[in-house]
């Protein structure tokens, strides 16, 4: 059976982070992408998760320590797009996964927005060890949600094929909009 968008994630995130290494999860939403993280950077990794609604914080924090793994995560009540300024200026990161769109179960006004998820597409390159991986799940079937996708589809098209290999999967013919994958890939 094929996998579905947020499966692949998973399984593409789990082919590169290894125990040490350093990863961000851009929205942390309910928690689901920073607990897979946290189990595999193990003890001495670290993840830096991001969301700006405290919901988010609440709900990622409350699952970490029900699993003994909050010492392993910095929880971050900020924009993805602040990046940079949580992370030093030669910190490398192996990994980073976005869910675009909103958090479920709530308000539904609030949304990822084109240029800040651009701007933190930029950080986390910038940050990102050779191989590393960049997953990208965007959720578009709500107001603003056509023109993010667009946005990080182009991002995604336009990046040199020197420096990276860009993936995308999705099923196109299941109806109401299901997600689309996008994995950046450092050569």
């Amino acid at each position: 059976m094929l996998q579905t968008a947020l499966h692949f994630s998973h399984t593409l995130l789990k082919e590169v982070v290894q125990p040490g290494n350093y990863v961000v999860d851009a929205t942390m939403g309910n928690g689901n992408d920073t607990l897979l993280l946290a189990e595999l950077v193990g003890k001495t990794g670290k993840v830096y998760a991001f969301d700006v609604q405290e919901q988010a914080l609440i709900s990622t924090h409350k699952r970490l320590i029900n699993n003994d793994l909050e010492h392993r995560v910095q929880l971050i009540h900020d924009g993805h797009q602040h990046l940079d300024d949580y992370l030093g200026k030669d910190q490398e990161i192996h990994a980073a996964i976005f869910n675009l769109g909103y958090l479920p179960q709530s308000d539904k006004q609030v949304i990822t927005l084109p240029e800040t998820t651009r701007k933190a597409l930029d950080s986390c390159l910038n940050h990102l060890v050779r191989k590393g991986r960049i997953i990208i799940v965007a959720y578009y079937g709500h107001e603003g949600g056509q023109e993010e996708l667009e946005t990080v589809s182009t991002y995604c098209r336009t990046l040199p094929q020197k420096l990276f290999n860009v993936l995308t999967y999705q099923f196109i013919n299941q109806q109401n909009q299901p997600p689309i994958l996008f994995c950046i890939e450092k050569k």
